[in-house]
């Protein structure tokens, strides 16, 4: 492999960093609110799920 020279790193960097699409604000911000969102469904999911596992645990328990 060839070395670079510090002056093409810097160059080859200022290239690579020139491509870069930042997204805006609306697009952060919609992105944002969705992952909030899918966030508070899986937990509510998840607690609905793990409610009915331990009344299924609770009543095999009880049988004992």
């Amino acid at each position: 492999m060839a070395k670079t020279s510090p002056n093409e790193f810097m160059r080859q960097v200022r290239s690579e960093a020139s491509k870069i699409h930042w997204p805006s604000r609306q697009e952060t911000v919609t992105t944002a609110v969705f992952v909030g969102l899918m966030t508070l469904m899986l937990a509510v999911f998840f607690l609905g799920i793990d409610t009915l596992f331990g009344m299924i645990v609770r009543w095999l328990l009880s049988l004992i």
